[in-house]
């Protein structure tokens, strides 16, 4: 079995308040949720306002495909332009 985890940090340049951050997360979330098969949740700065930090995870049995799997799902959010990517940490782990 193979565990992929993401942790990616985004600004969102047009948010002004915590509820329109929370409008684009959302977005965000559902968006990758009705297309991929991963976990996404928001996992940090949750008081910031210009700044998310998400946490993507997806299982498998081969690396190759969880691997794929995730950068698909992260290539898919920088192509939705709602948010910049800012930092992302990605690991596998075999069990």
């Amino acid at each position: 079995m193979v565990i992929g985890i993401v942790r990616i940090t985004l600004a969102i340049h047009d948010s002004h308040s915590l509820k329109e951050k929370r409008q684009v997360l959302k977005s965000i979330m559902e968006k990758v949720k009705g297309r991929f098969n991963v976990s996404i949740s928001e996992v940090g700065d949750n008081d910031m306002w210009q700044r998310a930090t998400i946490g993507i995870a997806a299982v498998g049995t081969d690396g190759a495909f969880v691997n794929s799997a995730i950068d698909k799902t992260v290539f898919f959010i920088e192509s939705l332009y709602t948010a910049e990517i800012i930092d992302r940490r990605m690991e596998l782990i075999n069990c």
